[in-house]
């Protein structure tokens, strides 16, 4: 099937194409904020960026900036427009993800819309492969691989605008300037149509793809054969997902003309290419040498205790470790780190340029597991009834909760990825020069001290903090920035146990996926867990029971790295999840006994409209074929 389809671009390239149309169409498209695009007008501009490979390199790298700035709060609305997070006014970090957060996103006023973006860059990549092959300059192997880079772009790109609005337009070509205006208005496609086109031209991106990178001065963050095959299995887990799969919310969402854009008949072959997907994206990674990271620095040694925590937490901020199958250089974390971080160092108790004030909820520390591996409400050795009690640490606990420190009895025997994830009130910081320990209740130094530095709810964000960073003298602050981990190979494995369960229920394989992700978070088997400490013994051994471990191994394994959020969506689970109050501790109270509280700081509302964004009523205007989101 071709589509013949067409982008959005900028007003500068609009106002220059509207020169040369007829005042007809002048008068139309004047009248619109943006539209659907075609190719630009400046012919002899592109001509000239692809005559020599500088030039034609420089039009691949503009096709790689439309990669997400996934480290960015106002760019991915992954990080704090779900529930992991919290924060109250005055933000320090842009505004936009907060008001999605608390339910004010409407058609009306659309925060953090990326519509127009990624249509731009869906262009750029088609500008580039119709032109690539101009270049005299260069051998065709090379060619050949620029060109697999910028299809897999372009099925990314697509990738992330069905993510976002459900059921988009294919962008397969640009138009010509002397194009209709009734060829550019194009309608939605299915939702697997979409899927499908995205899968088949990362195939395509994949053959022409290198294994590895070779020159690692000048190419990391370059794409690679194994990252295009784990985002493909990504998307057909997806798309075999609920969201996408049997859908009974979307039964009637279709096209002006009838066409329906999603089938409400549930499809388990999706299962089987999902499996298919990831056991061939697996297979590819591991022959490239990747494995689960372990901490393993020369000249460091620390106790086992301290290199699993280490081994946990720089799985995500170790830059380019082995685990890592795509570091997205677009989106670095200097701000970030500064936003999470807490001030560690009370001889800088002045230093205010960290904040920490992007607190995680008290619904996420609680989805982490006791020290036996299975959920707090589930272990039949962990006093789950008495968990707000108030308890002292001994020396046993030195290495995670400060000895002496009274906090409260919850903190307690839990797993190492609670402790590697999170900072509380009495909890161990280590960073790579020195040993710090959290103390937040009021008037104590991680308590608020400006209008800004206001932790919320006695939760700080460990996992996402270099353990090279320093607070320095003054309002010095060093923070070690690394490339976003898109995708770690931790990601795979647990996507290819979801799918294998989904296909035919829980079997060996995908227990060995998922127990190879708990044997690095130093907990037991699956089974071994259950059958020992659980109060449902035999929940693994069903379908749904597998199922609800599996999807807690996710949120838990991959907390605070953008994953929740889409996740809920496409288990649609996120009317179940973000109906709940959001909740922290009494951080005013100075007494443990009273900040030890739990306290409601705001009661979210998700509806099925809120699964996609809505489209802007401009585009709907310009573009009669368009149809709005459900719901919107």
């Amino acid at each position: 099937m071709k589509h013949i389809t067409t982008t959005l671009y900028t007003r500068s390239f609009r106002q220059k194409a509207m020169r040369i149309l007829l005042c007809t169409l002048l008068l139309q498209f004047t009248a619109c904020k943006k539209f659907l695009d075609v190719v630009p007008d400046n012919i002899a501009t592109i001509d000239n960026a692809f005559t020599m490979r500088a030039e034609a390199e420089k039009y691949l790298f503009t096709c790689y900036s439309y990669l997400p700035k996934s480290a960015d709060f106002g760019a991915n609305p992954a990080l704090l427009s779900g529930d992991e997070f919290w924060m109250v006014r005055p933000y320090s970090t842009d505004e936009s993800p907060w008001q999605i957060a608390q339910g004010f996103l409407s058609a009306n006023v659309i925060y953090m819309s990326q519509w127009s973006y990624y249509f731009r860059g869906l262009r750029d990549c088609n500008i580039f492969l119709d032109n690539i092959n101009k270049v005299v300059d260069m051998r065709q192997p090379e060619k050949d691989r620029w060109i697999a880079e910028v299809k897999f772009l372009k099925a990314y790109y697509h990738w992330v605008l069905l993510r976002m609005y459900g059921p988009i337009p294919i962008i397969d070509h640009n138009l010509p300037i002397s194009s209709p205006i009734q060829e550019t208005q194009i309608p939605r496609l299915h939702v697997d149509t979409v899927f499908n086109y995205i899968s088949r031209l990362l195939d395509t991106a994949a053959i022409g793809l290198p294994e590895l990178i070779t020159d690692r001065s000048t190419e990391l963050g370059r794409l690679t054969k194994p990252i295009a095959l784990s985002i493909k299995a990504r998307i057909l887990v997806t798309a075999a997902s609920p969201l996408f799969n049997g859908n009974p919310d979307y039964t009637g969402f279709k096209n002006y003309d009838g066409t329906p854009l999603f089938n409400p008949a549930y499809d388990p072959a999706k299962w089987t290419k999902a499996v298919d997907a990831c056991k061939v994206a697996i297979t590819e990674c591991e022959k490239m040498g990747m494995l689960l990271y372990t901490f393993d620095q020369l000249g460091v040694i620390l106790s086992d205790t301290m290199t699993r925590q280490m081994s946990l937490r720089n799985s995500v901020c170790e830059e380019w470790n082995p685990e890592i199958i795509w570091n997205n250089s677009n989106a670095m974390n200097y701000d970030m780190q500064r936003q999470m971080m807490p001030r560690l160092d009370p001889a800088r108790i002045g230093n205010e340029s960290v904040v920490g004030s992007v607190a995680p909820t008290m619904k996420i520390a609680d989805q982490f597991y006791t020290d036996k591996g299975v959920p707090i409400n589930e272990d039949n050795t962990w006093d789950y009834a008495n968990r707000l009690k108030l308890r002292t640490a001994t020396k046993a606990e030195g290495e995670l909760i400060q000895e002496g420190y009274t906090t409260v009895a919850t903190h307690f025997n839990r797993e190492p990825r609670f402790y590697a994830d999170l900072a509380f009130d009495g909890a161990i910081w280590s960073m790579q020069k020195k040993t710090f320990h959290i103390e937040s209740k009021a008037g104590q130094w991680q308590t608020r001290k400006n209008i800004y530095d206001n932790n919320v709810t006695g939760y700080f964000c460990k996992k996402m903090i270099n353990w090279k960073n320093e607070i320095l003298e003054g309002q010095g602050l060093y923070v070690k920035t690394y490339s976003w981990p898109e995708m770690r190979l931790a990601d795979l494995y647990l996507l290819y146990a979801e799918a294998l369960n989904e296909q035919n229920g829980p079997e060996a394989e995908g227990f060995k996926y998922i127990d190879k992700v708990r044997a690095r978070a130093g907990l037991p088997t699956v089974q071994t867990a259950w059958t020992n400490y659980s109060k449902q013994p035999g929940k693994f051994q069903t379908k749904e029971g597998f199922r609800q471990i599996i999807h807690q191994e996710r949120l838990i394994e991959l907390s605070f790295e953008g994953a929740r959020f889409w996740d809920l969506r496409r288990w649609k689970k996120s009317m179940e999840e973000l109906n709940k109050p959001v909740t922290g501790w009494d951080v005013d109270q100075s007494d443990p006994t009273f900040y030890y509280r739990v306290r409601t700081l705001f009661r979210q509302t998700f509806q099925t409209r809120n699964y996609f964004w809505p489209l802007d009523s401009w585009d709907l205007l310009n573009n009669p074929k368009l149809v709005q989101n459900f719901g919107w």
